[in-house]
């Protein structure tokens, strides 16, 4: 005759309990991923952004040879198996030369980046905030820049610093500082008049710390597109300087703009030397162009498709 305790409730032991509820949170992670990336396709190129990243910080496991070994009696070889993007003209390997590269341009990009961000953020903040001479002056430095082509501009700043990581650096940094004046004044003017920044400075609130604390935190979004799009931008302008010789290391250090440079005189005889650097600078920029764009469309609050998901896109 059964007893009570044969209908009793089996439990789990603590780690099966964990280890059901770390498997579940996997495939639902892995659901929205797949859900995602089916509604917006862009964000794969958010995957390939990171496996370019991933190959240039791991880069002396990655690549399979030295990028500075020289090996003439292979020179100007095709791809092959044993070189997939085949050798330049001192037998070189071009993968390994490429990996090794994309440490400089997403450097110096992403430092850029970030330095001129800041500052340009900063600037607009200050200027569209407190108003008067403040907000004309830094307006006038930013039209002032803006003024010239800014390609132009990095490039006579790179010349006349000199050539390394931190002048090319600060060239691109200072030729980016006038979009992030703009964005920043733009968005931090029509945030300073609505009602929570009246509030809080009614409570008695400094104004730094409304700058800092409930201004900046609103206009987040669209500067984080911006950097995105500014990224790319800067790896492409960094290769330009790179291949006018202004690169951020001095040879024979492998940066893709001298790669290109190195390959014009051998355009006729052997082409493949330019198509493994130019692949590199053409998936990197258009990767963080999509991405930019997908990141600016799931931020936009009329998205309806994020709305639909509850922010989940």
């Amino acid at each position: 005759m059964a007893t009570d305790t044969d209908f009793a409730p089996i439990t789990l032991a603590g780690d099966a309990t964990d280890q059901i509820a770390e498997a579940t949170g996997r495939q639902t992670v892995i659901r929205l991923l797949g859900r995602t990336l089916r509604r917006d396709p862009r964000w794969i190129f958010g995957v390939v952004i990171a496996v370019i990243v991933v190959a240039a910080i791991f880069a002396p496991w990655v690549s399979p040879y030295p990028p500075l070994k020289y090996h003439p009696a292979i020179a100007t070889q095709p791809p092959s198996w044993a070189h997939l993007l085949g050798t330049d003209a001192l037998g070189r390997d071009q993968l390994s030369r490429i990996i090794y590269g994309a440490r400089i341009s997403l450097t110096v990009g992403a430092m850029a980046i970030l330095l001129g961000g800041l500052i340009g953020t900063l600037l607009g903040l200050v200027g569209a905030y407190f108003g008067g001479w403040v907000d004309q002056l830094i307006s006038i430095l930013a039209d002032a820049l803006l003024a010239f082509p800014s390609l132009i501009l990095a490039l006579a700043i790179a010349a006349v610093l000199g050539q390394s990581l931190v002048n090319i650096t600060i060239a691109l940094a200072v030729v980016r500082v006038p979009i992030y004046i703009r964005i920043a004044r733009g968005q931090t003017l029509q945030q300073k008049e609505q009602e929570y920044i009246t509030a809080a400075r009614a409570t008695g609130v400094g104004n730094w710390r409304i700058m800092i604390h409930h201004i900046i935190p609103n206009i987040f979004s669209p500067l984080l597109v911006q950097a995105t799009l500014s990224f790319s931008a800067a790896v492409l302008d960094e290769s330009v300087l790179s291949f006018l010789g202004l690169g951020a290391t001095p040879l024979p250090q492998p940066e893709w703009g001298s790669m290109i440079s190195d390959a014009q005189s051998y355009l006729t005889s052997d082409p493949w030397m330019l198509l493994g650097p130019a692949l590199a600078i053409i998936i990197t920029v258009l990767s963080l162009n999509l991405l930019g764009d997908g990141l600016r469309d799931w931020l936009d609050p009329r998205n309806e498709v994020r709305l639909s998901t509850g922010g989940r896109s």
